[in-house]
This record gives C-alpha cells, structure tokens and sequence, in this order.
C-alpha cells in the first residue's frame, strides 16, 4: 500500500473533500505508474481520480463503527513514532 494513503474513516472531524481528493490522487498515480500523466492522458486520469474520490466518498458515508471517532493529532504523533523507529534502525 502507499504510504501516502492514510486511513480516512473514523476520524473526529471526518475527512475533508480535499483529503479524500489526496488520497484518490495518490492511489491513482500508483495505479497508473503516472506522476504527472501526459497531456494524452491528462483527461482519462482525471476522470479516474474523480471516480475515485467518488466511490471513496460513498463508502466513508456508508460505514458504521461503534468506535471511538480517533484524535488526528495522536494519530499523527503515532506515525511520527513509528517513522523516527522506522529511520532509527536504518541509520545505525
């Protein structure tokens, strides 16, 4: 999975249009193998991060958790932790 795409639902406040615009970019380019598409290409990519924000959109409606909403600020520090622990064993 990218790292770039981070989980979207459950969260207190609840994704943004913009984050689900992000992430529906991000799974699109890798996807497409694309960064940035050709001007060929431009319009199909597009309309496939759309799509995508769409059915992402759709489905972060339409499920139901009895969980917590989760804290974005803790979650952030939580993957800071993991990314220092992650670059600590690799610098030695």
């Amino acid at each position: 999975m990218c790292r770039n795409i981070r989980p979207l639902f459950n969260f207190d406040p609840p994704a943004s249009s913009e984050e689900v615009q992000a992430a529906s970019l991000q799974f699109v380019r890798k996807l497409s193998g694309y960064a940035k598409p050709s001007r060929a290409n431009q319009v199909s990519f597009d309309r496939a991060v759309d799509e995508v924000a769409a059915a992402v959109q759709d489905l972060l409606d339409s499920l139901v958790t009895h969980a917590p909403a989760r804290n974005r600020e803790a979650e952030a520090e939580k993957a800071r932790n993991r990314a220092r622990r992650r670059f600590e064993r690799h610098t030695g």
